[in-house]
């Protein structure tokens, strides 16, 4: 692993038990931030989630760079003194297995916090405290039961966003708890314990759809999904260029619409009386969009993108994620950093989405082969050599 002195988490020990998103994502932000992260993973094939095809097959290498590799039987009896002593010398603990999991393994929060008081442990969850709290969810589930696939979708066909969107901010969401465990924690000295935390999806998505429930409680209206015109802003729309790019385009203030008329060279917009205010310009939206979408499919594109850039606006390109590839921006300074693949191969991966007094977080270590630090994860925990050779001996531990 690089060198985490100068990161912001460096000295956190962090065991990771998880698969699939939700965990591996807060898992991921941890080792980004300069924590060291150790995920264990079941002997002899790893953790499933390197196994999937179809859209799964980013998730491994995508949630699990930065990190290190222990491939370890928890269920054989020779296993738990290791298990034991890297749980005595860990700050955090997270895992998002099925509820019950951990606890059949001996690895519940009351049995672990015997052995280190001072340990956080975060579990990530379908559901929060409450009547639901023992089901299962999975991201789609929770769009659809948050009212987020209805916002989504066109009306009567609720469409689940393009993205592990609610897997990843449940992660992010844990992970906003285990820095205020941590916080908390240090605060309280010598005296400070450690604590659980727990983060779920159905919560997450509730969260992300506060804005449509203060909504519909502040006025009493019937929601409509988002893909319905429906604008706040008269001019909030997607417009095509010459040559049929999709370009969306945002003019949400009045010194917006008039920076718009100038550079677009649209005077009669600019004096049209119905067109002086952004309420105004709402109300004639039938007419006012039709306008400027036959004026943009006379511009190409990169004149389009120029003139959006010279008014100042919002604006940017409706791109599919293959062609952020080759974005300039997320390119500059080698912040779309490449990593190698387990099976072979480099992909390029963003950056984690903060700046902190101008430094970025990202791939620093490749996602690691089944066990590939087992042996050292192992002898940092303080196990006898003897007692570490007895185990790959016995094919409890695994190491690539």
């Amino acid at each position: 692993m690089v060198d985490r002195v100068d990161l912001p988490l460096a000295g956190i020990k962090v065991l990771e038990f998880s698969h699939a998103v939700m965990g591996p994502s807060a898992g991921m932000i941890l080792a980004d931030l300069g924590a060291q992260v150790t995920k264990i993973e079941p002997v002899p094939d790893g953790d499933r989630t390197r196994h999937l095809q179809g859209v799964g097959i980013s998730f491994f290498p995508l949630f699990c760079r930065n990190k290190e590799s222990l491939a370890i039987d928890l269920k054989a009896p020779g296993t738990r003194p290791a298990v034991e002593a890297l749980v005595r010398r860990s700050d955090v603990l997270l895992e998002n297995f099925a509820l019950g999991t951990m606890d059949r393994l001996g690895l519940g929060y009351e049995a672990l916090r015997a052995l280190n008081p001072g340990l956080i442990y975060l579990q990530l969850k379908g559901f929060l405290s409450g009547p639901y709290e023992e089901r299962r969810a999975l991201d789609e589930i929770v769009q659809m039961m948050s009212g987020l696939a209805y916002m989504t979708g066109p009306p009567g066909r609720p469409l689940r966003a393009g993205a592990s969107v609610i897997d990843i901010m449940g992660g992010m969401a844990g992970v906003i708890g285990v820095l205020s465990a941590l916080r908390e924690r240090e605060a309280a000295g010598a005296r400070g314990t450690g604590q659980l935390v727990k983060a779920a999806l159905f919560e997450t998505a509730v969260f992300a759809v506060g804005q449509h429930m203060v909504q519909y409680g502040m006025n009493g209206q019937p929601l409509v999904p988002m893909s319905v015109p429906n604008r706040a802003w008269g001019v909030y729309d997607t417009f095509e260029s010459a040559e049929g790019k999709p370009i969306f385009i945002g003019v949400v203030t009045d010194t917006q619409w008039l920076r718009f008329c100038e550079v677009f060279e649209r005077p009669d917009l600019l004096a049209d009386e119905r067109l002086q205010s952004n309420g105004g310009r709402v109300e004639q939206r039938d007419w006012l969009v039709g306008a400027i979408a036959e004026m943009c499919r006379g511009i190409a594109t990169d004149v389009l993108l120029a003139m959006c850039d010279k008014a100042q606006l919002a604006f940017g390109p409706v791109n599919k994620p293959e062609d952020l590839l080759d974005d300039p921006h997320l390119n500059a300074d080698d912040q779309l950093r490449s990593m190698n693949l387990p099976g072979g191969g480099q992909v390029k991966t963003p950056r984690l989405p903060v700046e902190m007094d101008g430094r970025s977080f990202s791939v620093r270590a490749d996602p690691p082969g089944i066990g590939q630090h087992s042996r050292q994860v192992l002898a940092d925990a303080g196990l006898p050599e003897a007692e570490i050779e007895a185990l790959f001996a016995a094919g409890h531990v695994l190491e690539s």
